[in-house]
């Protein structure tokens, strides 16, 4: 039963509210401020999870543009993508046609990678992913020495598989985003083809292949975040 915007839950279930994103937004930011506040200095990280297409790395940037907005300089944006495989490599392995499934990822580097940043006290640089080149950059951002809040975005941080079962622990607070599959697979398709690396067909083809069945995955883990945010969008 959905009351003023809340679905009522199991005990032991995650609440899920229903709202647009920038009311996501609005309500996410003192939240943040105020375990930060509390966390007397030591680096806390809050993750952005949910499948392809939900917007995630949209509104985490938001989030951390905000949140910067209030005090400077505290808040680093740390993606998940950039530890995809290189794609050499994924060639190597003959998956180009699952890119972007979590085997095709490095998801132990990535979770190294989050553990050296909970305890750093120097700049931290981390790759990035390119849509333009489809493959990994290096050095695509740094976390400052006097960032305190890290908000990590990307599909896998809930999943219990492998080494991403290693990123729940990491983080202080979890999100995860819903988005309708249908908004999704139309999303994908424009992302796909932005950057006109690929037919139509192709583009048709991997969406139903690999990004739908990832994002079914992804939503299988929902349970394991402390909110789910059931996006209402426009597409």
């Amino acid at each position: 039963m959905i009351v003023a915007g809340h679905t009522k839950e199991e005990p032991g279930v995650p609440e899920t509210i229903r709202l647009t994103p920038p009311e996501m937004l609005s309500r996410l930011v003192p939240h943040v401020l105020d375990m930060e506040s509390k966390a007397e200095g030591k680096r806390i990280a809050i993750g952005i999870a949910g499948g392809p297409g939900t917007g995630k790395s949209t509104l985490a940037a938001e989030l951390v543009a905000m949140l910067n907005a209030v005090r400077p300089g505290s808040t680093a944006l740390v993606p998940m993508d950039g530890f995809h495989m290189k794609h050499a490599k994924i060639e190597a392995m003959g998956q180009t046609d699952f890119k972007g499934a979590p085997h095709t990822f490095e998801g132990a580097e990535f979770v190294s990678f989050l553990h050296h940043l909970r305890h750093a006290t120097e700049a931290v640089s981390g790759p990035g992913y390119s849509r333009r080149i489809e493959d990994t950059v290096d050095n695509a951002f740094t976390v400052a020495p006097e960032a305190k809040v890290l908000i990590v975005e990307g599909n896998y941080l809930l999943l219990t598989q492998g080494p991403w079962a290693g990123v729940k622990s990491l983080l202080d607070y979890a999100v995860f985003i819903h988005v309708p599959r249908e908004t999704v697979r139309d999303r994908l398709m424009k992302r796909h083809g932005e950057e006109g690396l690929f037919t139509q067909e192709r583009n048709r083809a991997h969406i139903a292949r690999n990004d739908l069945p990832n994002y079914d995955l992804v939503e299988g883990s929902r349970d394991r975040a402390d909110v789910i945010f059931a996006l209402e969008v426009a597409g």
